[in-house]
């Protein structure tokens, strides 16, 4: 699955920033991965039933086939499996919760309570249901949100019970990459979306305005990792990070030169693994601060 080392990037910048703060706990850094990844799951599978009862995954769906879609499990049995990831969800929810705050932050317990159920919420309502927000154009927002904002402020408070300021740039960096995943996944499948009613926002736009929109999201989270590091004043090590921007600046140049919806999937993966290492990166920067 590509987009779990996209899922555990944010995980992994809030891990760094507390780092930096001093802040370190190995059993939260444990639970905060696993919860991601129980999310990240759920949301797979909750798509893969719900675009497959929807008849948008279909023959003219590119891209990995899924398991609805190719037959290989039934719509009952993934809708099953759906509940099943929902359930370790909670109970990872419960894990970080534990490992994070004592019994004396009952505030701080019963608000990521209520991130955690709506972070599963999420995850199910992105293509499942009548108002799936996926169809409508939505999705863009709820990723930078919470694979962006959430995943990485979120895990930055787990540890410090605070936050700062230039943690925003960041935590906006790292929202701008997913989006341009999932932005990057819409262009590929355009136009099986727009025959079977998916009115993602790249649909909206159009071929062209929404490759101009993905240049944009990557410019964004460069900018906003060099303004941290200028606010920051980061240095040696600490800028090890943006060398994962590389990568990025020549799937800018393939991506300008590709016109043909099927020469995007490969893509899919130089971005989110680009985000992951650059995630890595600036975990290996803050190493010494601890």
């Amino acid at each position: 699955m590509r987009t779990i080392p996209l899922s555990v990037s944010g995980i992994f910048i809030g891990t760094g920033l507390a780092w930096r703060e001093g802040f370190s706990d190995t059993s939260i850094t444990i639970w905060a991965v696993i919860t991601t990844i129980c999310f990240q799951i759920t949301s797979n599978f909750a798509n893969d039933y719900g675009d497959g009862i929807k008849g948008t995954d279909n023959q003219d769906r590119l891209g990995p086939d899924r398991a609805v879609q190719s037959g290989l499990l039934s719509a009952h049995s993934m809708k099953r499996g759906v509940l099943v990831m929902v359930g370790l969800s909670i109970l990872s929810i419960i894990g970080v919760l534990a490992a994070a705050f004592g019994p004396e932050n009952i505030g701080y317990i019963v608000l990521f309570a209520l991130l955690g159920v709506f972070s599963i919420w999420a995850a199910i309502k992105y293509t499942v249901g009548a108002d799936a927000y996926g169809y409508s154009g939505l999705g863009d927002i709820f990723v930078f949100g919470f694979f962006g904002l959430l995943s990485v402020l979120g895990s930055y408070f787990l540890y410090t019970k605070q936050l700062t300021a230039t943690a925003w740039l960041p935590a906006a960096a790292i929202g701008f990459l997913c989006t341009a995943v999932l932005n990057l996944n819409n262009l590929r499948d355009i136009d099986n979306d727009k025959e079977s009613g998916k009115r993602t926002l790249v649909v909206q736009l159009g071929n062209k305005w929404g490759r101009i929109y993905h240049y944009t999201l990557l410019m964004l989270a460069l900018f906003c990792m060099l303004l941290y590091n200028m606010l920051e004043s980061n240095r040696g090590i600490q800028l090890l990070h943006l060398i994962a921007f590389l990568p990025l600046l020549v799937h800018v140049l393939k991506i300008r030169k590709k016109d043909s919806p099927t020469s995007l999937d490969p893509e899919l993966k130089k971005v989110a693994l680009s985000t992951f290492a650059m995630s890595v990166l600036f975990l290996i920067g803050y190493y010494y601060f601890l």
